[in-house]
C-alpha cells in the first residue's frame, strides 16, 4: 500500500473501523476520506456513485454494514437483507468503476452452515443450511464475497474477504440488551460489583465454546493481508483458540474485580455448542494474533469505564 494514497473506511466510526484506521495511522497513512451515514448513504446507489467518482480512493476498506443481535436479525429480516445487499452492490460496483486498486470486504462468522464440522474452514461455505434467524445477514454476507470474486474474475479487480471472528475491544457496543456475550458481560459483572449483588446469572449451562479476537488484531490482520494477500476465496481471522462461556465468564469477574458468585439458568438456551475458526490459511500467510484474551479483557474493561465516566 502506497503511504500517500487515499483510503476510504466505510464504517470508520463502528469498532473494526475505528481499528483499522488506528491501524493505517499507526503505519503512517494520513490520506483518509471518511463520511458519515448522515452525509453519505451506502444504501443509495447515487450517492455512493458521486461520492466515489469525486473522490477516487485508491484503497478500500468496506466494515460498514447493518448489524444486531439474534432478536434484530430475526424481526427486521428485510432490512437485514435489503440494506447489507445495497451497500456491498453499490461499493463494490462504484469502487470497480472509478479504478479503485484494492478493496477489502469484511464478512461475519454467520456465512458458515449451521451444523457445518469445526473448526470453521474457508471451504465449508455454501456446503449446508444457514442459521435460520440470521439467514438473511448471512445470504447478503455469502453475496459480498462471491461478488467480490465475480469482479476479479471478470475485469480483473484486485478485491479480496476476510471472515473475522467473534469480536471484542475499543468503541463496542454495552448495550444491556443488543451487545454480544463479552461486552455484556463486562456491563453485567461491572453493575453487581458496584452494587454489591451476590451473584450474577448468565443463560445456559455455560458449555458453549467461543472464539474470541481483540479489533485491534483484527485491524493488524486486515492490514497485513492488504499487503500480502491478492487471492480469491476468503481467508478466516481469529486465534484458532476458543474457551467455554464459563471460562469467559471467570475471566472477566476476575478482570473486573466482583467478589460474589456465578450462577447459571439452565432453562435459557445454550445456542451452538462450538464455534471456532480453523486460521490455517492465515498462518501459512505469516500472520499471527498478538493480544491474549485476559490482557484484550483488560484492555476492554478499561474501555467501557473511560465511556462511563464520559456519561456520567
Amino acid at each position: 500500500m502506497n503511504k500517500e494514497a487515499k483510503i476510504y473506511i466505510a464504517g470508520h466510526r463502528g469498532m473494526v473501523g475505528s481499528a483499522i484506521k488506528r491501524k493505517l495511522e499507526q503505519e503512517g497513512f494520513t490520506n483518509f476520506v471518511t463520511r458519515v451515514s448522515s452525509e453519505l448513504d451506502l444504501r443509495n446507489q447515487q450517492q455512493v456513485a458521486d461520492f466515489f467518482e469525486q473522490e477516487k480512493p485508491v484503497y478500500v476498506f468496506l466494515a460498514a454494514a447493518k448489524v444486531g443481535g439474534i432478536v434484530a436479525n430475526n424481526t427486521y429480516r428485510a432490512e437485514f437483507l435489503y440494506d447489507n445487499l445495497q451497500i456491498q452492490n453499490n461499493v463494490i460496483h462504484s469502487a470497480h468503476l472509478n479504478g479503485v486498486e484494492k478493496l477489502m470486504f469484511l464478512g461475519s462468522s454467520c456465512i458458515y452452515p449451521k451444523m457445518a464440522p469445526q473448526p470453521l474452514e474457508e471451504d465449508y461455505l455454501l456446503t449446508g443450511p444457514l442459521e435460520e434467524t440470521n439467514e438473511p445477514y448471512a445470504i447478503a454476507k455469502i453475496a459480498g464475497i462471491k461478488m467480490c470474486d465475480a469482479y476479479r474474475a471478470q475485469y480483473g479487480c484486485n478485491y479480496i474477504s476476510v471472515m473475522p471472528t467473534n469480536l471484542y475491544g475499543y468503541n463496542d457496543n454495552y448495550h444491556p440488551q443488543n451487545s454480544h456475550v463479552l461486552p455484556a458481560l463486562i456491563r453485567r459483572f461491572h453493575e453487581a460489583k458496584e452494587q454489591d449483588l451476590s451473584s450474577v446469572t448468565i443463560w445456559g449451562t455455560g458449555s458453549p465454546k467461543r472464539e474470541f479476537l481483540f479489533a485491534d488484531d483484527l485491524a493488524a490482520a486486515c492490514y497485513y493481508l492488504m499487503e500480502n494477500y491478492n487471492e480469491p476465496g476468503l481467508v478466516n481471522i481469529g486465534t484458532g483458540e476458543d474457551l467455554s462461556i464459563k471460562e469467559l465468564a471467570e475471566l472477566v469477574k476476575e478482570t473486573v474485580g466482583y467478589e460474589g458468585e456465578i450462577t447459571f439458568d439452565t432453562s435459557k438456551p445454550d445456542g451452538t455448542p462450538r464455534k471456532l475458526m480453523n486460521v490455517s490459511k492465515l498462518h501459512s500467510k505469516g500472520w499471527k494474533h498478538t493480544i491474549e484474551l485476559p490482557e484484550g479483557i483488560k484492555l476492554a474493561y478499561q474501555d467501557f469505564l473511560s465511556k462511563q465516566t464520559v456519561s456520567q
